[in-house]
């Protein structure tokens, strides 16, 4: 049996990530790159290295931000994360994620099961609307989102340039928790009798 085929076969867990898991989250950023944009790009000398990953995990642990791994049998299959959506206060309640996933474990449930725990993350950390923007022809990562409760909510035509040609983007949107119903820390109010409205 093969390394990937066996490391195919063990349980899935999904974590937070720690600085350990740099490395493997690296090599998948780098695959992406290179089959998603070009080629040309995975050399880049401004491209991620190392420590600006652990930078940005610093910084995302600070802002209650969750950055997760997927590991399988102790090999970082697939990696999620959010940011702010904007830096502005106003949008302090809404973020943007993004979901890695190693080309080699494609179809084999790892964005199933990041996305949801990334959600769960979002949700307790008090954020309340969360964003994707997704390539118009990812029709699997579509369908990621839609079971996992998201809609489309724009369309951007001819934002992306990889290999030779132009590419949609959708964006996506669902809400956590309370969502836009009520104001952020707000409770709802206690009746007389201790029940709650």
């Amino acid at each position: 049996m093969s390394h990937a085929s066996a490391v195919d076969q063990a349980p899935l867990l999904v974590r937070p990530s720690h600085d350990g898991d740099v490395g493997a989250m690296l090599d998948i950023y780098r695959l992406h790159i290179m089959r998603g944009v070009e080629p040309a790009f995975a050399h880049d000398p401004e491209a991620l290295q190392p420590d600006d990953i652990k930078r940005r995990r610093r910084n995302m642990r600070k802002h209650r931000l969750p950055h997760l791994v997927a590991d399988r049998g102790g090999a970082v299959v697939g990696y999620a994360y959010a940011v702010q959506f904007r830096k502005r206060p106003a949008y302090r309640y809404t973020v943007k994620h993004s979901i890695y996933v190693h080309p080699d474990h494609l179809h084999a449930g790892i964005g199933r099961a990041l996305l949801p725990a990334l959600i769960d993350a979002c949700a307790a950390a008090g954020f309340r609307q969360m964003i994707g923007y997704i390539d118009a022809a990812n029709a699997p990562s579509i369908g990621l989102h839609v079971a996992c409760g998201f809609r489309q909510v724009g369309y951007l035509p001819s934002v992306a340039y990889k290999f030779g040609q132009w590419t949609d983007m959708i964006m996506m949107q669902r809400s956590l928790g309370a969502g836009g119903t009520i104001a952020p820390d707000v409770w709802p109010a206690v009746v007389p009798d201790g029940d709650i409205r």
